[in-house]
């Protein structure tokens, strides 16, 4: 291949890679945790899996429920409701995982069911409310307000939802995967 040709096909990769996130801009994965629905990014969301079994770690925090092998990657995995302090519920058969990539971190996400992908236009997105955040244990994961009909989603940024996990060990057992 020469090099005008290589530039072409790099140049299309970007004009692709730009028309998809141009068309995954606003539209968001929701899902059901306890009593709320939630959002997230569809940018983020790598896939939806059907629940498996979990490894457990020794000595963890109590929402991470462990790790998974999703195709020979050691994924850990975060139980959404016990991340927000709700209480736990009994894995089903509509259980599943939202497999994540958060600044190249793969991370699982169990929750108790997908809803839908949405598109909300960001004249739609609130900004959380400032009252009632004593705790901040629930709101510091909550980046905005979605409305959407006569709902509303909480949109979640993934950045602050898994900011103060410790996935060191879990990070360096991927990089060790994949130079194998």
């Amino acid at each position: 291949m020469d090099a005008t040709s290589e530039m072409s096909l790099r140049s299309a990769e970007t004009q692709a890679d730009a028309n998809e996130h141009d068309a995954q801009k606003g539209k968001y994965m929701t899902f059901k945790a306890g009593n709320e629905y939630y959002g997230l990014k569809i940018q983020y969301v790598s896939e939806i899996i059907q629940f498996q079994t979990i490894t457990m770690v020794p000595e963890t925090e109590d929402y991470i429920k462990g790790l998974i092998n999703l195709r020979g990657k050691i994924i850990p995995v975060i139980d959404v409701r016990l991340r927000f302090g709700q209480d736990s519920f009994e894995y089903n058969e509509r259980t599943c995982i939202i497999v994540l990539i958060v600044n190249s971190v793969t991370v699982g996400l169990i929750v108790e069911n997908i809803a839908e992908v949405v598109e909300i236009k960001e004249d739609n997105i609130l900004p959380p409310p400032t009252i009632g955040r004593g705790d901040r244990q629930h709101g510091k994961y909550i980046y905005g307000i979605g409305k959407v009909g006569d709902t509303v989603k909480l949109l979640l940024d993934p950045d602050k939802l898994l900011n103060d996990i410790d996935l060191s060990a879990v990070e360096q057992s991927n990089a060790n995967t994949d130079e194998e």
